[in-house]
């Protein structure tokens, strides 16, 4: 129901952060969670993080306690807070609206150098 554009991908060195962002083109108050998947080559999308209008949750493992989302509805915006990065979590980034059903970004790449 919204076009949703990610930025903020880029190369970062392991132990890193880095703050994807997520620009919806319509309102996302209409959305009860917004969220970050991911897909790495080889591997099926994974929810790595959501957030409601009222909390944060990390869903994927190894993401936990690291990652968190979070959304400015008035500026129509959702972001992850990525710390603390690992090699491992070298991946397409992709923002979605109510786990897919409201829209899915065409992703941004984040690559962890060693």
């Amino acid at each position: 129901q919204v076009q949703l554009v990610e930025s903020g991908g880029g190369l970062v060195q392991a132990g890193g952060s880095l703050r994807l962002s997520c620009a919806a083109s319509g309102s996302i108050s209409q959305f009860n969670s917004m969220g970050w998947y991911r897909q790495a080559p080889g591997k099926q999308r994974e929810l790595v993080a959501a957030v409601t209008d009222g909390a944060s949750v990390a869903m994927e493992g190894s993401a936990k306690g690291r990652f968190t989302a979070s959304r400015d509805n008035a500026k129509n915006m959702v972001y992850l807070q990525m710390n603390s990065l690992k090699p491992e979590d070298t991946a397409v980034y992709y923002c979605a609206a109510e786990g897919g059903a409201g829209g899915w970004g065409k992703g941004t790449l984040v690559t962890v150098s060693s």
